[in-house]
């Protein structure tokens, strides 16, 4: 049975690795991110993340280990073909063993995206939302083959109880039919489908991003990721701007960019819908005791 560090080496090609530093835990104890040190290898340094499943039961745990099936693909499969404006880490292993999932990711802190943002604004803000319409842009039709159906990890399918937990009202009376229409919509593409600014990691001149945390990839219309990115901001015409003329920048020529744009419009009043039913529920049901089923998984350098 070979040891992490034996893989870590055979898949970069080093001579040797060395673990030497516990980055954090993945969500649920499932797992941690450590940065690994190489000897002869392409890089000075990797990022691993090691999955080791606890045992477990339920909708939430059978779809976290399916997540990581997704990531896996994702990277293998995917990742290789992004455009220049949607960087990533490189990943020299992302595969099962054993029972359990390892990632060799490149270090993005010694690639020079060093930095992470608990709230982007400025340069910052309008790289993410560049590099989410380039993302949107270039999956563009695409089906998510090996990836979610439904990108997200918060769309309405996998929130029964919170429904369920909703007082009354518009926005749960609603919340179907704001689901089908985004699930309806003509543009279809690729989200990343967990989008927050914890999963941008920053040059620091803020001018460049590179994305982690693909476990939630997945088909859906492109403003799902955008509004989850925005989520608690009080303006938004301006990030949306900003997105649109990225992605008018970014579409293939034989698509109706106007189109779209008028399509993203509308969905993005319904998403912003959904964000703010999602933080009401949240709040009621903390406030009831039984603490939120939402997740909030890793960022993964």
């Amino acid at each position: 049975m070979s040891t992490p560090e034996q893989r870590v080496a055979e898949a970069t090609g080093a001579t040797a690795s060395r673990r030497v530093e516990r980055i954090q835990s993945v969500w649920g104890g499932y797992g941690e991110l450590a940065r690994y040190v190489l000897s002869d290898g392409p890089a000075s340094s990797v990022v691993v993340k090691h999955v080791q499943p606890v045992d477990g039961s339920g909708v939430s745990h059978r779809r976290k280990l399916g997540s990581y099936d997704v990531e896996a693909t994702w990277y293998r499969d995917w990742a290789c073909g992004l455009p220049p404006g949607c960087r990533t880490a490189r990943a020299f292993l992302a595969d099962r063993f054993e029972g359990g999932w390892l990632f060799v990711f490149e270090d993005l802190d010694a690639a020079g995206f060093r930095a992470r943002v608990r709230s982007p604004q400025g340069a910052q803000r309008r790289a993410c939302l560049e590099w989410l319409a380039t993302f949107h842009a270039h999956h563009l039709g695409r089906r998510p083959e090996g990836l979610w159906p439904v990108g997200t990890y918060w769309h309405l399918e996998t929130r029964p109880d919170e429904l369920a937990a909703m007082r009354p009202g518009p926005l749960r009376d609603a919340a179907s039919t704001i689901d089908a229409r985004l699930r309806g919509a003509r543009f279809q593409t690729l989200v990343h489908g967990d989008a927050k600014p914890a999963n941008f990691c920053f040059r620091p001149d803020g001018e460049a991003v590179a994305a982690v945390d693909f476990q939630y990839v997945g088909g859906g219309c492109g403003i799902r990721d955008v509004a989850y990115f925005l989520q608690g901001e009080g303006e938004h015409a301006s990030a949306l701007e900003t997105y649109f003329e990225a992605l008018r920048a970014a579409l293939p020529g034989h698509v109706d960019a106007h189109a779209l744009e008028a399509e993203v419009s509308e969905q993005s009043a319904r998403a912003h819908e959904r964000h703010r039913s999602r933080r009401e529920v949240r709040k009621r049901v903390l406030r009831a005791g039984v603490g939120s089923q939402t997740p909030t998984p890793p960022r993964t350098r």
